[in-house]
C-alpha cells in the first residue's frame, strides 16, 4: 500500500485553514470530540466548500480521502489520545 499523497498540514491548506502543527492542534482541540453519530463533513463548523470537498473525496474514495479519514479519527478523539 502505497503511503499518503497528502499530508494533514495540505489539508488544512486546501480548506483555507491555518496549517502549522500548532494551528492544527489548536483546531482539533477545539472541535473535538465530535460525537460518534455525526458525519465529518456534517459538522458545525465548516463551511459549504469545506464540507463538500470532505464530502466528495471520501465519497469518491479520492486523492485526499486517506488524510480527510485521519482528520476524522483526530477530531474523533483528540489529536494525543
Amino acid at each position: 500500500m502505497e503511503s499518503p499523497t497528502h499530508s494533514l498540514p495540505s489539508l488544512f491548506k486546501q480548506l483555507g485553514l491555518a496549517s502549522d502543527p500548532i494551528s492544527i492542534d489548536q483546531f482539533i482541540a477545539t472541535h473535538s470530540p465530535l460525537k460518534p453519530e455525526l458525519h465529518l463533513a456534517d459538522a458545525f463548523f465548516w463551511n459549504k466548500s469545506q464540507a463538500q470537498f470532505l464530502r466528495d473525496e471520501i465519497l469518491e474514495d479520492a486523492d485526499w480521502a486517506e488524510v480527510v479519514d485521519q482528520l476524522n479519527v483526530l477530531l474523533r478523539k483528540g489529536r494525543d489520545a
